[in-house]
């Protein structure tokens, strides 16, 4: 079995305006709505991109509030 090694265990968000990241977050998803679910690598693209959008997407939300993300 191959050791585990999880993709973000120091992640320290760079905080970024939420309108950028909206927009960003925007258009990561039409970009990615006809993505190919039986294409791995494809779905694997998507996935990632994302997952690392959403999360600068809440960092960027707690911040507004003057919450630690």
């Amino acid at each position: 079995m191959t050791a585990y090694h999880p993709l973000l265990s120091d992640y320290e968000p760079v905080i970024l305006p939420v309108d950028s990241v909206h927009t960003v977050a925007r258009n990561l998803l039409a970009e990615y709505a006809a993505t190919n679910i039986h294409d791995h690598n494809a779905t694997v693209q998507a996935a990632t991109a994302l997952g690392t959008i959403l999360r600068s997407l809440v960092a960027a939300l707690d911040a507004e509030r003057g919450e630690r993300p």
